[in-house]
């Protein structure tokens, strides 16, 4: 009963990652279609959050091989990363389930993890968008070493030490 669950659940997620894919396409061409007076060519492309959903996903597909890639993975696998990181162990053990039932790599959620724990010296923990991104970046490349963090501006220039 359950796998027949999760097996729909599965097909519904699948159904609706295409349709979103094809929402944004078919926006395109009513837009081309449209009165081309009040549309500036030159201005840039605002996307909504599922449009930036999608493509991260589609970014996802494109950068990580095998079943890591696939929309549902990454979802589950991004939300297993952020809760370990904020020790919410019960939440992500259970998103973690789900994880490995979607047929999905363990060793991914692994590596991820250890890219954020061995880069994590810039996350601000009040900031949950610089936490979102950590985890986005290591997901995508988790053996890549994050760009060290900007140096802090002194408040105070230094001073000149005098030779006596």
């Amino acid at each position: 009963m359950l796998h027949r669950l999760l097996s729909a659940f599965g097909g519904l997620c699948a159904a609706i990652s295409l349709f979103a894919a094809a929402a944004p396409s078919t926006s395109a061409a009513r837009a081309q279609g449209a009165d081309a007076k009040g549309v500036d060519k030159n201005a840039p492309v605002t996307h909504s959050p599922a449009a930036q959903q999608v493509d991260e996903y589609a970014e996802a597909q494109r950068a990580v091989a095998g079943p890591a890639g696939n929309p549902e993975c990454v979802w589950l696998g991004r939300r297993v990363v952020s809760l370990l990181w904020r020790d919410d162990l019960d939440t992500a053990f259970r998103h973690l389930d789900l994880y490995d039932r979607f047929g999905c790599p363990g060793g991914h959620i692994q590596a991820a993890f250890r890219c954020l724990i061995l880069n994590a010296g810039s996350i601000d923990p009040k900031a949950s968008d610089s936490l979102n991104a950590r985890v986005g970046a290591c997901w995508l490349n988790p053996t890549k070493p994050a760009p060290p963090p900007a140096p802090a501006a002194s408040a105070a220039p230094p001073k000149a030490t005098a030779k006596h």
